[in-house]
């Protein structure tokens, strides 16, 4: 073990084995690894929020100085989001970035994205995502297309708006309408990073946090991840009785 890690165990003691990993940025390493296994074409933009303890009863009296709360809906949530950019094909995560919960989404867009990228699908976070400084300075990632979900409150006020003309409101819902169906279209193809979410969310039980600072917990998301990757790959290779949500 000595010769192994190079240690002197007469001058330093052994490290802590997250400690290690991290030195070395081997989670990501090791991610990116399982993703040249997997690896698949195409592009999904997604977010989660992960909650972290809000409590200041720490051995620092404080919060954790880079995390963040965010109201969505009715609810206030404390803790940093996790990015990811996943393949359209399989669902499989290709790309993770991590933020304060507040930050928005669009702002770490550019981060997830490949070279080779032709198509993008995002949700309506992401709206204006095409005209972005780092899309448009990048030359091929500027002639990609952007499928990006519509707000639907913009969706509601225009149907509000027609319900006042009876005779105009009914043309509006009998005829056929293209763009309506694409934006039905778009969420079946999202839905699949929301697999991914769930593997480590609910069969992986990383539902909050467990350190402080962005540094740790992105490295602790890159072997989830990597994990989820794997498992989700052995799903489809063989179907069989899935672990209970723990």
């Amino acid at each position: 073990m000595k010769k192994f890690m190079g240690i002197d165990f007469t001058e330093e003691g052994a490290p802590d084995a997250a400690a290690l990993l991290e030195r070395h940025d081997l989670q990501k390493t090791l991610f990116e690894t399982v993703n040249e296994v997997l690896e698949e074409a195409g592009k999904i933009l997604d977010a989660a929020i992960i909650e972290a303890p809000s409590s200041a009863k720490s051995s620092a009296k404080s919060r954790d100085p880079e995390m963040h709360q965010i109201r969505k809906g009715n609810e206030w949530h404390f803790g940093m989001k996790a990015h990811i950019g996943a393949d359209a094909g399989t669902g499989m995560v290709h790309s993770v970035e991590t933020a304060a919960a507040n930050a928005a989404d669009i702002e770490t867009a550019h981060k997830l994205m490949r070279d080779d990228d032709d198509v993008v699908n995002a949700g309506a976070g992401y709206g204006g995502i095409e005209n972005r400084k780092e899309i448009q300075e990048d030359e091929h990632l500027s002639k990609a297309e952007y499928r990006v979900n519509k707000k639907k409150e913009a969706d509601r006020k225009r149907e509000a708006a027609l319900y006042k003309e009876p005779v105009k409101h009914l043309d509006y819902i009998r005829q056929p309408n293209r763009e309506r169906e694409l934006e039905y279209m778009k969420p079946k193809v999202r839905s699949k990073v929301e697999h991914i979410f769930y593997i480590v969310k609910r069969v992986f039980g990383y539902r909050k946090a467990v350190y402080r600072g962005l540094a740790k917990n992105t490295a602790r998301l890159y072997m989830l991840f990597a994990g989820a990757n794997i498992l989700k790959w052995a799903w489809s290779l063989k179907p069989y009785e899935r672990p209970a949500a723990v």
